[in-house]
């Protein structure tokens, strides 16, 4: 079998957990790790382990010899345009992890354009929540309400506008931290609501699926909550997560979703 080649865009919990579950495939082969350019040493001494055949790079080398197969972003909103976007234009796949950068006004149509322009796909994977094959079903029948709800220990919330809303540290009772639009949600909570934007773009859309993120000293994983009626019925549906040990914000079932995308494309593309 050919080897596949995989570029990861963003090292962190997720990238680093990600290169552990991949190792198992032997056919598949992370040669590009991309980073920023003061994070590139330290990325490059944690990479000798996890992947030893990667360069670690600040921008994706799309050169001819060296391109990658396919490029799996989980570094951040940032990175979509950066480097997403331009990986799209230049014809190679990409799986997004950080769906809720397309809460952006106009990212997901230059998405869509620079995957029509090189002739390839973008695929935005389902992350911590399921069920978004029967959600974007009742879609098609009417959809009146979409709710999604997520919970988090209170350290999750950590570094975010939740501080303003409550003191994390004294929390005794859950304490909602937001209430609005996925949209917004998305905006104001770029670590912690990329499944509230992944929830949105498969129902009612950013504007219109509504969100609570709840801060609870009682939880001990993410638990997320979909709820959503139409003319189909009423669909719920909550998960409990265990949270990436080092990256409480994250879910770990996050990471097994991109290693299914990536496996996924593998398949699709004949290797």
């Amino acid at each position: 079998m050919a080897t596949f080649e995989l570029a990861l865009v963003g090292f962190g919990a997720i990238g680093q957990e990600l290169a552990r579950v991949l190792r198992a495939d032997a056919h598949l082969r992370i040669t590009q790790i991309v980073t920023t350019p003061q994070s590139i040493e330290r990325v490059r001494s944690i990479a000798a382990q996890l992947a030893p055949h990667a360069r670690v790079l600040d921008a994706v080398d799309t050169s001819p010899g060296q391109r990658p197969d396919l490029i799996a972003e989980c570094a951040g909103h940032a990175a979509i345009a950066s480097h997403v976007v331009p990986a799209l234009g230049s014809g190679i796949p990409c799986v997004v992890a950080s769906v809720g950068a397309l809460a952006e006004p106009g990212l997901l149509v230059h998405l869509e354009d620079a995957a029509t322009r090189g002739r390839t796909r973008v695929q935005l994977i389902s992350g911590a929540i399921g069920a978004l094959d029967a959600l974007d079903a009742a879609r098609i029948g009417g959809l009146d309400r979409v709710l999604y709800s997520g919970r988090k220990p209170p350290r999750s919330w950590a570094g975010t506008p939740a501080e303003q809303v409550c003191d994390l540290s004294r929390l005794v009772a859950p304490c909602v931290v937001f209430h609005g639009s996925a949209r917004e949600a998305a905006m104001a909570f770029p670590k912690n609501a990329n499944v509230a934007a992944t929830v949105a773009l498969a129902g009612l859309g950013l504007d219109r699926t509504e969100v609570r993120l709840i801060a609870d000293p009682g939880a001990e994983r993410n638990v997320h909550r979909l709820q959503a009626w139409g003319t189909f019925g009423r669909l719920e549906l909550e998960m409990e997560n265990l949270a990436l040990p080092n990256n409480p914000k994250t879910s770990a079932l996050t990471v097994y979703s991109l290693a299914r995308a990536v496996r996924g494309t593998w398949a699709h593309l004949g290797f």
